[in-house]
């Protein structure tokens, strides 16, 4: 089977699915990341599942609860679930990592590929933040990806407005636009 390369033009992230939850029947899921210089993401946690991330080229920093620790090609992190981590290229450079969720998660992948959809289309701020409240909140609940701090606060309102777009055909518009 082809794999599909997933690219967001706005911060020059792309995603290779290598396995999907489908094709492993829910094991896991097995994505390769490339990640421009300084990209990343802020700290949260996932409630269904692991992650574990193995630099291939260049070095990833991993913040895994308090610890914060550089991994080089070859080394590997797993953070639990419900831990609050983060990545990020600290480098000058582009790094490629896999990223190896445990179970499988077919809304983190579907996430990814409308994400990026997004962005390419010019429907997300230049960070690559959806410009519209439906469908970010679609993006949080698919994920699976709870935020930290202040912003862990509108987790109940999110999850809210996704119920209103899924009743609206949002969510599936979205899939069948993205996803397919």
């Amino acid at each position: 089977m082809q794999k599909k390369v997933y690219t967001n033009p706005l911060i020059g992230d792309k995603a290779v699915f290598l396995k999907t939850a489908e094709e492993t029947n829910g094991e896991y899921s097995l994505i390769e990341v490339e990640l421009a210089p300084g990209g990343g993401n802020t700290l949260h946690s996932h409630r269904d599942f692991t992650e574990t991330f193995v630099p291939l080229e260049g070095e990833l920093l991993i913040r895994n609860g308090d610890r914060q620790m550089v991994l080089k090609p070859g080394e590997k992190a797993t953070v639990p679930v419900n831990a609050l981590h983060l990545f990020k290229n600290p480098g000058d450079k582009p790094i490629k990592f896999h990223v190896e969720l445990r179970p499988g998660h077919s809304g983190f992948e579907n996430c990814i590929k409308i994400a990026y959809g997004l962005a390419t289309d010019g429907l997300t701020t230049k960070k690559s933040m959806p410009k519209s409240f439906s469908h970010a909140a679609i993006l949080l609940t698919l994920s699976g990806t709870y935020p930290n701090g202040i912003f862990s606060l509108l987790v109940p309102i999110m999850k809210w407005q996704a119920a209103r777009a899924r009743k609206k055909g949002i969510e599936r518009m979205l899939m069948d636009k993205y996803c397919r």
